[in-house]
């Protein structure tokens, strides 16, 4: 194959949250595609960096009490962990938080200024009074203006499928206060892409860019579609790229107040975590970003399609940087056919996964089920455990096992035995498992791998070299089987290295040789010493896998374990401190209005060496005063935004401090021991406790 030079990236992971097995769908296919181009001869560069601006990780960082500098370096840590323990091998991951990303983002700016795409324009946006910042779609949720559905997000209706303005919502409620928004103007800066129209249609109609069902999506939804009057195109909406103060995010430089939009500064992120890498290797960074002799590949999601098929390619033309080559999207994972839930423990992060599983195995999983399509994948974890242990423990795995322990301590043969032309054929093979790979098609790259196994494996199946051992006199016989068998192994392994390189090291270390090379796999290995057998991959076992989606429900807001583990604290020394009450009627039981309140404020009685005072919401505009004696066991702003358990028909009662309106509910002895209680997600403010 002739050399290439390859840049390859995958979508920058939010620092707002820990990795995930549906975010692994994603890095595991882009780091099985680029080493399977650099086991091919082709120079290939994988970088990535953490996402790390937006008003989220500025409201975890105040909730945090932190700043937003700790809260992303702690983050961008856990994240390379996961990672390198997936063995993903990125030859740099940086931050868009860097000095290379800011200046970049600066460059291209001003790109942008000088081209004369930017305009300012006032918006309309919800503002959260309490907190004192300018809502974020995510952190509005309240009744479609259409269907009528409650509780819906501020951009879309789960309930109707419309979409929608924050502002056009009825009843609106911040998700970070409780507090009902207002509406206020702002002025924002966007870029015009209409006047990009003709070069972006040019662009996603290069057939090589995008696949088809994504070219297709782009030219009717957005390049293609009618104008409602019937006359012409509908124009190609303005891009939003600014947001005001507060913001976690670059300041844009001839702007004062406002702040790149995540989704402008993000991408550039590929370009600054490139530069930090050039000036670590030494590379000049003009020879990988602003050159048509360099591939640039992004691997990503289908949820942020339009965000790299449309702006980032208009903001690369606009300020002189290579355009991608290619642009591979990918569908979404399901577990056991469902949306993967916290609540029935299949919402599982990557370190659980670790803490109980081989990374090997979801490594081949995800390639054996993984098309060039924009398709979802379904994580059947019984099929996951077949499919593993069948394919390979039981093929792969199991032609070294039933042979290398025979030649322990000798070599190879020196010549290569009749194999019934076994070697060569797999030899040919390997064009077509090339291409596979090659195209994104890992699955169809992993069933022709195991076709080759099966053959390999009837092979040895006939000779029983575990029979010739016991047979005096054909020794020579064995060695050329076991010869024969080893040889297919590795050859095996050469075309599973990109997916499996502990198990390309092992094999290594086995039989005398590193696999570095595609081109190995056409070459039969003779001669070397062959080491000391070890299991070099255990079956999965289905125990370790209930674990799993055990330890998943346990850290679940929302979930409980089927079955109670006895380590539990759960002795009679509570119950006897405290006995129950006397038995009381349904009736004296209904008197209690016990309802779900949220708490929209909370603030410090500095008078009271045990009391906090609360405003709660019962929905709507009614809203109510508590004073709750638990001081030692919370700060008021870690109670802003928590949904708790109010007793809402208790008679006022003056106190010192002013009138308490209710009773918050909690549990527990007193003092720092105080538990509030709080139901499930998804209840909603008002809804009485029955």
């Amino acid at each position: 194959m002739p050399e290439r030079r390859i840049l390859v990236t995958s979508a920058l992971p939010y620092a707002n949250g820990h990795i995930h097995l549906g975010h692994l769908v994603e890095y595991l296919m882009t780091d099985i595609w680029a080493r399977f181009q650099r086991l091919a001869g082709h120079r290939t560069v994988y970088v990535c960096a953490d996402d790390t601006h937006g008003t989220a990780i500025m409201i975890r960082a105040q909730q945090e009490g932190r700043s937003e500098e700790e809260v992303i370096a702690e983050m961008s840590a856990a994240h390379q962990r996961d990672f390198a323990d997936f063995q993903i091998a990125f030859d740099h991951y940086g931050s868009t938080h860097s000095e290379s990303n800011r200046r970049l983002a600066h460059e291209i700016w001003a790109a942008h200024r000088a081209s004369g795409l930017v305009f300012e324009q006032s918006v309309e946006q919800l503002f959260d009074p309490e907190r004192g910042v300018f809502l974020a779609d995510r952190f509005v949720r309240g009744t479609c203006p259409h269907c009528g559905a409650e509780g819906q997000a501020g951009d879309n209706c789960s309930s109707c499928g419309r979409t929608y303005a924050p502002t056009d919502l009825k009843d609106p409620i911040s998700t970070l206060s409780g507090a009902t928004p207002v509406v206020r103007s702002a002025q924002h800066l966007f870029v015009d892409l209409e006047r990009q129209r003709p070069f972006l249609a040019d662009w996603v109609a290069d057939g090589e860019r995008l696949q088809p069902e994504i070219a297709n999506y782009l030219r009717g939804y957005f390049l293609e579609k009618p104008a409602q009057s019937g006359e012409g195109l509908e124009p190609l909406r303005p891009w939003d790229v600014s947001r005001p103060a507060p913001y976690f995010g670059f300041e844009i430089p001839d702007s004062p107040g406002n702040y790149f939009y995540v989704w402008f500064d993000a991408p550039i992120g590929y370009i600054a975590a490139t530069a930090d890498w050039c000036a670590k290797a030494g590379e000049t960074f003009a020879d990988w970003w602003r050159t048509d002799s360099v591939e640039i590949h992004h691997f990503i999601g289908k949820d942020i399609t339009y965000f790299h098929t449309l702006f980032w390619p208009a903001m690369l033309k606009t300020a002189g940087f290579t355009l991608p080559r290619r642009v591979q999207i990918h569908g979404f994972l399901t577990v056991n056919g469902e949306k993967m839930s916290k609540r029935t423990g299949t919402f599982v992060l990557a370190r659980t996964y670790l803490d109980h599983l081989d990374p090997a195995y979801l490594r081949y999983y995800y390639a054996s089920k993984l098309g060039p399509r924009v398709e979802d994948l379904d994580l059947n974890l019984d099929e996951f455990a077949d499919r593993v242990n069948s394919h390979l423990v039981g093929k792969v795995v199991n032609l070294a096992s039933r042979s290398a322990r025979f030649l322990e301590g000798a070599t190879l043969g020196m010549a290569y035995p009749d194999d019934e032309g076994l070697f060569a054929a797999a030899a040919e093979k390997g064009a077509e498992i090339a291409r596979a790979y090659e195209s994104c098609d890992l699955a169809r790259a992993m069933r022709e791998v195991m076709a080759l196994a099966d053959r390999a494996n009837e092979y040895v199946d006939r000779k029983q070299p575990w029979q010739l051992k016991k047979q005096p006199g054909r020794d020579a016989e064995l060695m050329d089987v076991c010869t024969v068998a080893l040889n297919l192994f590795r050859q095996l392994v050469v075309y599973l290295a990109p997916v499996l390189p502990k198990l390309a090291a092992d094999a290594a270390a086995l039989l005398g040789e590193p696999i570095t090379d595609w081109a190995q796999a056409s070459q039969p290995l003779l001669g070397t010493p062959v080491g000391k057998f070890h299991h070099l991959m255990q079956r999965v076992d289905p125990k370790q896998v209930a674990a799993m989606i055990s330890a998943s429900t346990v850290d679940s807001d929302a979930a409980t374990t089927p079955e109670v583990s006895k380590a539990t604290d759960d002795g009679p020394e509570t119950l006897a401190a405290e006995p129950l009450a006397p038995e009381c009627t349904i009736d004296d039981f209904t008197k209690v209005d016990l309802r779900i309140a949220r708490v929209v404020a909370a603030e410090d009685v500095k008078e009271a060496q045990k009391l906090l005072k609360l405003t709660v919401s019962l929905g709507g505009e009614t809203r109510r005063t508590l004073f709750a004696g638990i001081k030692a066991a919370y700060r008021p702003e870690d109670l802003v935004g928590r949904l708790v358990v109010v007793v809402a028909n208790l008679a006022p009662r003056k106190m010192k401090f002013g009138t308490s309106e209710g009773m918050i509910c909690a549990a527990g002895p007193g003092g720092t021991e105080l538990f509030v209680l709080s139901p499930d997600p998804g209840a909603k403010p008002g809804q009485r406790i029955h």
